[in-house]
């Protein structure tokens, strides 16, 4: 799905964006509310970025990234949490491209996602490669989701990762 988001561009660089894990649902510009194989899935762009909430028998979670005012935790290249039963694994990156790789890697990441069935876009006002995408999946018994958090005036667009599942026990060596 792909939307023109009303507001303005929020996001002014890509070293403005922090990561929390646990917040609360924020306000949302465009939300896409998912079932995959039981997990409920709601993927939510923010004036400032990326929210998904995500609800399954092993437990909830909520990943925000964004411009958050006052946050102290930058985006981070990786994290992986245990949280009850379930593994929180992340990563981000950031690519740095010339004006004219920028555009086409911000359209041909607009056309996957706007024509994904789990997919959502959303375009701010002012500039067509200036976006935040999302796309989820359920693979293996966990649910992955990846963002793009497009920022064509820096040339700089922030990918991210995120698995989310059930713990899975190590087998103990038997005594014998």
């Amino acid at each position: 799905m792909l939307t023109t988001l009303n507001t303005t561009y929020t996001d002014t660089r890509a070293a403005d964006l922090a990561w929390a894990l646990g917040r609360e649902p924020l306000p949302a510009l465009a939300t896409l509310d998912l079932e995959l194989s039981g997990a409920k899935l709601q993927l939510r762009l923010l004036g400032a970025s990326h929210q998904v909430l995500l609800e399954e028998e092993c437990g909830g979670c909520s990943e925000t990234v964004a411009c958050i005012p006052g946050s102290s935790t930058p985006l981070p290249l990786g994290v992986a949490k245990r949280n009850g039963n379930w593994e929180y694994e992340f990563a981000a990156r950031v690519e740095v491209l010339s004006p004219g790789s920028f555009a086409g890697r911000a359209q041909e990441l607009l056309a996957l996602v706007s024509e994904h069935p789990h997919g959502l876009a959303g375009v701010f006002p002012g500039s067509p490669h200036a976006f935040t995408a999302m796309l989820a999946q359920r693979h293996e018994g966990q649910v992955h989701w990846r963002t793009w958090h497009a920022y064509p005036q820096d040339g700089q667009l922030v990918a991210t990762r995120t698995r989310v599942g059930a713990r899975v026990p190590v087998p103990q060596p038997v005594a014998g």
